[in-house]
Formats: structure tokens, sequence, C-alpha cells
């Protein structure tokens, strides 16, 4: 008897639902898409017990007839691409013509169509894969599918599904994104017969942004548009440092349109906030990359979350480049005076153009403007070689420069970026091999091409002129060009000029660094015996033990002494707060507004006093006691933001470990600032107290040892 068997379409069906329909929020993502696709104008999701009960979609897109309304439960059967070719330029969110079919085969379906054209609507209805019914109904124009009872014929998967309150929430956050995506369209969800969010058409992002977050959102987003239209143009909001979350939940990614979880874009999101943002937080976002359809594969995962680039590099590059502009432009980071990446040259097309200026990337345009302007000089500077014998660098700078300075000036021209490191270096032990014995730096002068010989003698003259000093012209910061001259001539000996205020520090040799030496304390190795001793950058604490040095981490150890704190008052139900003389109101996030419900009583616990208005309006009357007032927005929204590990099958404990863990990090003492020493003193005392001492509530270690020994062994001390 054969092994092999072919299975049934159905069981088929089933089996493509496990990997398509995980949820709730996955049937309506795939029912959302299909009406977006359908040109649809208005979408309304109503839903009942977190879409298990009922999903139903309804929109007034172009409908369907009655041939198209029953294909469209074959499996496999699809509008949107006929052949193979059409797979490589996607521009539909649905393609694959397996949602219908696998939706269909696990719950109870009933399909309402109707087109301009038709004088009556048609009804399709499927139980559990089998077509019950087809028949003419009443309906306008647009397409109406409701979904009962999801998982019905299989149990198994209907146990999985987490509680009403958590497919709630991941139904409202798959709304808004949806919405942001399409500010044109206007988007209803109803919940149990109550409304969660509507959004009116809207004429752009930031409006539509308005309608779903509020206005105090608003303020705190920085306006981001940048890269090039050959590759990805990149477009939409990021936050400004001070909002920040300790999740990337609040981060909207897309491209071309399509929701997605992308490990690149937020990679190169996060890494245009470095040196603004802590290790740790992350920004909001709403970020729109745009790439032709045939330089991205949509079909690389079933529920077409996941995206391949073609040019991936290029992508990081160009949302990179797009966050810093944007925090450049607005004051919250350094401008970059680097050269350009050549995303051009090395990832695009050899013909690759930009239809105007404005297109290109703001660093070439930077790079060609100062190339006109220093264009020989740098040409020659950064063909400076390395003379092997004297550990001295020759330029032919001098070549491009008025005869009147040959004799006495030697330029340096470079740009601090990657591909120049190695001619900063050069410089320095340039200068560290020619200081003489009164630290004055030496000078090489330098001669047109052809002069070899008298270039050398000008070198060996230098060499052995005990006087001769350097004046460091900066003409422009350390990043840009900069030009080295020396004062005085070969006759009448070198003038003495004291360096201006903006000269250039010549670095010095670095240290042996005891990083390795350092060392994190357990548990049962903590001594009771801390004496402080001083801080360091106002942040860390200084002390030492029994066994040698500690570093405390001031902010961390405050943090855990706290959480303890927040905890047995929690047990107790006996926590302090603050009554506010006027209550602070805030607009939540659909999403944020489904979790409110779940989390408010741990929060009044904490001390919190909290009132639902209208809508998703809540008041806050009072803060925990060690909380500032001006914290308690900020918490709320980094609570309500992180509370899906819990809505995942956390344990209850869990959530409230997580609320104390968070208002333990904003009570807690900063980094740079100062402490009087009897508050160091009672930070190390109570930190000994606590149920442990040497982590934070987040795992980070509290304190780092440097033992006598190691010290010892790091002078090579015997």
């Amino acid at each position: 008897m054969s092994k092999i068997r072919v299975l049934s379409d159905q069981l088929a069906n089933q089996i493509a639902a496990g990997e398509v329909v995980e949820r709730p929020a996955s049937v309506a993502k795939e029912l959302v898409e299909n009406a977006i696709d359908a040109a649809a104008r208005r979408i309304t999701i109503d839903i009942e017990a977190g879409g298990r009960r009922l999903l139903r979609v309804t929109d007034d897109g172009e409908g369907m007839t009655r041939d198209d309304a029953i294909l469209a439960f074959e499996r496999h059967a699809t509008s949107k691409i006929a052949r193979a070719e059409d797979l490589n330029a996607i521009k539909t969110l649905g393609f694959r013509g397996e949602a219908l079919a696998s939706i269909a085969s696990v719950a109870r379906v009933e399909l309402v169509t109707k087109t301009d054209e038709m004088s009556a609507a048609t009804r399709v209805a499927i139980e559990g894969g089998r077509m019950r019914d087809v028949k003419d109904a009443a309906h306008p124009s647009g397409t109406t599918i409701t979904v009962r009872d999801l998982f019905f014929n299989v149990p198994a998967r209907r146990k999985f599904l987490r509680s009403e309150a958590t497919e709630s929430f991941h139904l409202t956050n798959l709304v808004t994104h949806y919405a942001l995506a399409h500010p044109e369209i206007t988007l209803a969800l109803t919940n149990n017969g109550r409304e969660s969010l509507r959004a009116a058409p809207a004429r752009d992002l930031r409006e539509r942004a308005y309608q779903i977050f509020g206005a105090s959102f608003i303020e705190n987003l920085l306006e981001l548009a940048g890269g090039h239209g050959q590759i990805a143009r990149v477009r939409g909001f990021v936050s400004a440092p001070r909002e920040r979350r300790t999740s990337r939940d609040a981060q909207y990614l897309f491209v071309n349109g399509r929701f997605v979880r992308d490990r690149l874009i937020s990679r190169a999101l996060s890494e245009g906030y470095r040196s603004v943002l802590p290790h740790g937080v992350y920004p909001v976002a709403l970020l729109f990359v745009d790439v032709p359809p045939e330089e991205v594969d949509v079909n690389v995962h079933p529920a077409k979350t996941e995206v391949r680039f073609r040019r991936a590099a290029a992508i990081a590059d160009a949302v990179r480049e797009a966050v810093r502009t944007a925090l450049a432009s607005n004051g919250f980071a350094p401008a970059d005076n680097s050269r350009e990446r050549e995303i051009a040259v090395t990832s695009a097309p050899e013909n690759i153009s930009f239809n105007d200026e404005s297109t290109a990337p703001t660093s070439l345009r930077a790079s060609e403007a100062k190339e006109n302007q220093y264009e020989q000089i740098s040409a020659h500077s950064r063909g400076a070689v390395k003379d092997g014998s004297d550990d001295v660098y020759r330029s032919e700078t001098a070549s491009v420069m008025p005869n009147a300075a040959r004799q006495n000036v030697i330029a340096f021209s470079f740009n601090a970026s990657r591909d120049d490191v190695s001619l900063r270096n050069s410089l320095a032990e340039f200068d560290s091999n020619n200081l003489n014995e009164d630290a004055t730096p030496k000078c090489v002068t330098s001669t047109p091409e052809g002069e070899t010989g008298d270039a050398q003698k000008a070198v060996l003259a230098a060499n052995d002129h005990e006087s001769a000093s350097l004046n460091y012209n900066a003409v422009a910061p350390f990043e840009q060009d900069f030009i080295v001259t020396r004062e005085g001539s070969e006759s009448n000996g070198a003038a003495e000029v004291p360096p201006p205020s903006s000269a250039i520090t010549l670095p010095l040799p670095p240290l042996a660094s005891a990083a390795h030496l350092l060392r994190e304390v357990p548990l049962q190795s903590v001594s009771t015996n801390i004496r402080p001793l001083g801080q360091l950058e106002e942040s860390f604490i200084i002390a030492t033990d029994d066994d040698g040095l500690l570093l405390i981490d001031q902010h961390v150890a405050h943090e855990r002494i706290l959480f303890d704190k927040y905890r047995a008052l929690e047990q107790e139900r006996g926590a302090e707060s603050q009554n506010l003389l006027m209550p602070e109101t805030f607009d939540l996030t659909p999403a944020q507004a489904a979790a409110f419900d779940l989390v408010a009583a741990e929060l009044e616990s904490y001390g919190f006093g909290l009132m639902r208005l209208s809508g998703r309006t809540v008041a806050i009357k009072a803060v925990p006691a060690d909380l500032p007032a001006s914290e308690a927005r900020n918490l709320l929204a980094e609570i309500l933001e992180t509370i899906d590990v819990e809505k995942r099958g956390a344990a209850r404990a869990n959530l409230r470990d997580e609320i104390a863990a968070s208002l333990a990090c904003r009570a807690a003492i900063k980094i740079n600032m100062p402490l009087a020493p009897e508050k160091m003193r009672w930070l190390i005392d109570r930190l000994l107290l606590t149920s442990s001492p040497t982590t934070c509530p987040h795992g980070r270690p509290v304190i780092l040892r440097l033992t006598t020994r190691d010290i010892e062994r790091g002078f090579h001390r015997p």
C-alpha cells in the first residue's frame, strides 16, 4: 500500500490557514487589504469578543460579480496576478489567493457583494470550507464579508487564542496601521458595539496622525524626507529625542504602503539616533519607504509582513541618512559633513540619475560643493605618501600653491570620513615623530614636482632646525579641510607665533585600559563595609570595600531601591500618592485605549488616580509620591505600549513587575546629577537592604568591582 497520498482540498486549506490565519487580526488584515485593493473609500470593521465570535469588514469598493464571488473561495484564485512575471512587480497588497480559502476552511463565512452594473447583490455562505448557499441579496455597491466562530472546527487552534482584551488590542493596532498608510480612506472600528476608532479622510499623514494620536503626539514629531528615487524614497515622521519608548511598538513601518515588520529598517532607524538616544530606548516613527516594485520581494512570508530588498544596504543607508538629516535640521544632532557613502555608486545601477537636485543625497551635494572649493589642494594632499626611511610625510601640495608660499607651507587637506582615518593618524604620527626637546613640532617644506633634491634638503634642514614651529591655522572644524603652515622662512629663521584659539591639539598616546579587569559583583560577595569616595561624571559613585574599588551606577541603584519599595507597597495596598492641582488630560492611541482597561486597576494600586473620559481621553488626577508630575504622561504611555508582553500570556505578577520597574526607572535619580556625600551614603545603605543589590529590575548590573589584585596586576606588580 502506498504511503504517499494527496491531501484533500479542505485539509490543505486548513494547513494553509495555520500559516495565514494566526488570530482574528490576521483575518482582518487580509480582508482590509482586499478592500483597499478594490479601491474602497470607506471601510468599516465590526468585532465582537475580540473577533472570535464576529468579525465583519464592509467596504464601498468595486465589488464582484456572481461568478467571481464563487470563484474567490477557490484556493490560489486571485485577480492580482496572471503570469509569473507579475511576481516581480507586485503593486497590490494581496496577490497570493490563499486568504479567503484558508479563512473559509476554519470559520463560518458569509460574502455579500455587488458591482455598480448589477441589479442585485450576490450572497455566498460557506461553513468549514463547504459552500452552503448562493443566492441574491440586497446590498449597496461594494462588499461585506462576515466571519463568525473562528476556529470552530479546529479546537486545538481555538484554545491558543488569547483573551478578548488581547485580541482586541491586536485588531486595533492593525486598523491603526492601515489608517496611517491610507489617509484618504475613511476607517472605522467598532468593538462590541462601541466605536473604538474613526478616521475621516485626511489631507496628509500629519492630519491622519492627529486624528489617531492627538495633538500632543504631533508636537514631538519631526518631518522626514530623503532618499533618492531610483532606489528608495523615505518619508514620514520621527520623534524628537524627548519622545521615546522602551520598545519598538510605537514604530509604524511601511514599504510601498504595506505594513511590515522589518529588522533592516528598524536597525537603520535606530542607527540614525545613535549618540542621540541612550541604549535600550527607541524612537517613535511613522516611516514610509517607497521603492520600485522590482526592487522588493514581498512574496517571502505567507502573511506578507516580511519583505526582502534587492539592495538592502542602500535601503538602510537611505533610511539612516534621512533620519540623521531630520534630527540635524531640527538641532538634535550635529550636521553630517562626512563624504557621501557612495550609495548611488556602490549599490545603484551605473545609469542612475536624479530628476532634480533635491533628490540627490544631501551628503553627495555637500561633497560636490567642497570638491569645487578645494579641488586642487584636496587632490594633491590625498596623494601624500610616507617615506619609510625618514618616517616623514611628503606632499605635492606646493605644486598647486603660489610660488611665494611654496617654501613655507605644507597642506594636509582631508575629510574626516572612514576613508581618511589613516591619513589623520598619519598626521598625528608625523608630528609625534618630529618633536624636539622643547616639544616644538618640526616642519617639512615641500617643493614643486621635479625639485626632489631641494625638497629632500628642506626636509633635513627642518629636522635640524630646533626653532622651527608650526602654526595650525584651522580653516574649518576638524571634520573639514585644514592647512598646516610654518611661519618664517629659511633665511631669517622661524618666527615663534603662539597657536590661535582654533589650533588643533594633537592626541596624546593612549593609556592602558582597565576595562577587561572590571567585573560584575556576585550577590554573595557584596560587602556591608562600602565607603563612598566621590562621583565620576556625576553619574557613578566611586567607592571602596575590603576587596578593592567599586563603581556604582547611581540611577540603577536607586531604581532597585524604588522597585522593591513599590512591590512591597503594592502587596500592602498602601501606595502613597500626590494629588495634582489641575488634572492633566491626554489622548490615548486606539491600541493604548484597548489596553487601558486591562491595567487601570494595577496603576491605581501604585498611587495613580485615573479617570476615563469620553472617547479615548484619560485624566490624571494623582501620581505616585516619588514620581515627578511631569513624568506621569510619558510613564503611562510607556506602560501601555509595553504591556503587550502580558497580553501574550505572561503571568499577572509579571505585569505588576513591569509597571513597578517602569515607575522606578522614571522616579529614580538621573545621571549627570551631583550627589552630596550624605546622599551617596544613604543610597549605598538602602541598596544593601534590597532583594538584589547587584542588579536593577531590568537585569543590568548595579555594581562593578576592580579588585586590589587586579590593580596590582595592571601595574605589573608582583
